[in-house]
């Protein structure tokens, strides 16, 4: 039989730090590997924005960069408006019942 684990209360600190563990960015391999799309893409976009950012990265690399980071951008908001029910173009109706008249 397995050691049973003692039980404790949740403190303010233990909250704080799984707070801070949640809103810790990933790295990209650590997105990839939980499965989400829109995590992976804003890790990329990290990894493409300290790239961006670095004074040695080369010029010949900096217009590739550049597009890559737009692209993943409207992919990361296309995902946002996709899931926001407010922002998104499909309309979510309730079925009708057809009465077999017109189209």
């Amino acid at each position: 039989m397995p050691p049973r684990k003692k039980l404790a209360a949740v403190t303010e600190a233990d909250i704080a730090a799984a707070e801070a563990e949640a809103e810790k960015p990933k790295t990209i391999l650590e997105a990839a590997e939980a499965g989400s799309r829109l995590e992976e893409l804003k890790a990329m976009r990290r990894r493409l924005a300290k790239a961006l950012d670095d004074p040695n990265t080369a010029a010949r690399d900096l217009a590739a960069l550049s597009r890559r980071q737009i692209e993943i951008g409207r992919d990361i908001e296309a995902i946002v408006v996709a899931e926001d029910e407010d922002h998104s173009v499909v309309v979510s109706a309730d079925d009708e019942v057809w009465d077999g008249t017109g189209y």
